[in-house]
């Protein structure tokens, strides 16, 4: 596992710009120029993979992204890794991707820090390990995106040669690969959100429980509160009766059929609920289909 690091500590200990792109230059033998060019995420990747071999998928990397959709990739290639080995750190993917000079300062001034807190000194061979991918990054990352230089000579390109447009169809299917690598990403958390709500949807199914053995236990005592506890417990739409009399089994045997119901509803339906939901409305959603399986007993 990973020595965390929680701070860049003082300036004095910092490098500065120039040193910073020597330090990544040297160390996986790139030509990067600008910090802005950190944006790809690529380095980070590379840099992981020579700390912590093999916690990183470096084929998905791609290490001379220009578009924004491909920085992404490399930087959830690069929460994989640190999720993996337990290294705490948020990164701000949103405004590194953008190739702002300050953000992306900030965040190698830290890297450097937690490298020098994790390096032992190993032998690494950083363009063996790219397997033939090239290592130049876009030169201007944030506004090659709309730059009119750019629209000028991709039409020369395209007009002298035209093989050029029929060998586009490899860079196309990139995206896919993005969008299938955060779909998995997507499935994995989707499936621990599930087993979560399994396991709240138990404790508080159990929770029930132990209030209706409490009100059985003092029934005689005919109490109006008790009473109005099994009253709500016993509960059903208009038209539908419960017997109170009904074993634990009997009871466990209904609820239980209707919860996998439930359950496999909010397998297909929380892909869009959980991007909208926090904690606290879950649990209340979580009450709100515990009682709705009482309006299905009879």
């Amino acid at each position: 596992m990973a020595v965390n690091v929680f701070s860049i500590s003082s300036a004095l200990e910092n490098l500065s710009r120039h040193e910073m792109l020597s330090w990544v230059n040297d160390s996986l033998q790139l030509a990067y120029t600008k910090i802005e060019q950190l944006c790809s995420g690529a380095v980070y990747c590379q840099f992981m993979d020579m700390l912590f071999p093999g916690c990183v998928l470096l084929k998905k990397v791609k290490f001379s992204a220009r578009l924004e959709h491909e920085f992404i990739n490399n930087f959830k290639v690069l929460q994989a890794s640190f999720k993996r080995m337990g290294v705490d750190k948020i990164i701000p993917v949103e405004r590194l991707v953008k190739g702002r000079f300050q953000d992306n300062f900030e965040f190698i001034q830290w890297f450097k820090k937690f490298f020098d807190a994790n390096y032992d000194g190993k032998e690494y061979d950083p363009v063996a390990t790219r397997q033939g991918q090239e290592g130049t990054p876009s030169h201007n990352p944030g506004p090659q995106r709309t730059s009119p230089t750019v629209t000028k000579t991709a039409p020369s390109r395209q007009i002298n040669s035209a093989p050029i447009r029929r060998a586009t169809p490899t860079r196309a299917t990139r995206p896919s690969d993005a969008e299938i690598l955060e779909l998995n990403q997507q499935m994995l958390d989707l499936k621990l959100t599930v087993d979560g709500l399994e396991k709240e949807r138990d404790f508080y199914f159990s929770k029930l429980r132990d209030i209706e053995l409490i009100c059985q236990e003092n029934e005689t005592n005919a109490s109006p509160t008790l009473s109005k506890i099994m009253d709500i417990l016993y509960a059903t739409e208009v038209g539908h009766t419960l017997d109170k009399t009904h074993t634990h089994t009997h009871w466990i045997k209904h609820t239980h059929t209707h919860w996998i119901k439930h359950t496999h509803w909010i397998k297909h339906t929380h892909t869009h609920w959980i991007k909208h939901t926090h904690t606290t409305h879950s649990r209340v959603f979580l009450y709100f289909l515990l009682f709705s399986t009482y309006r299905y007993m009879k």
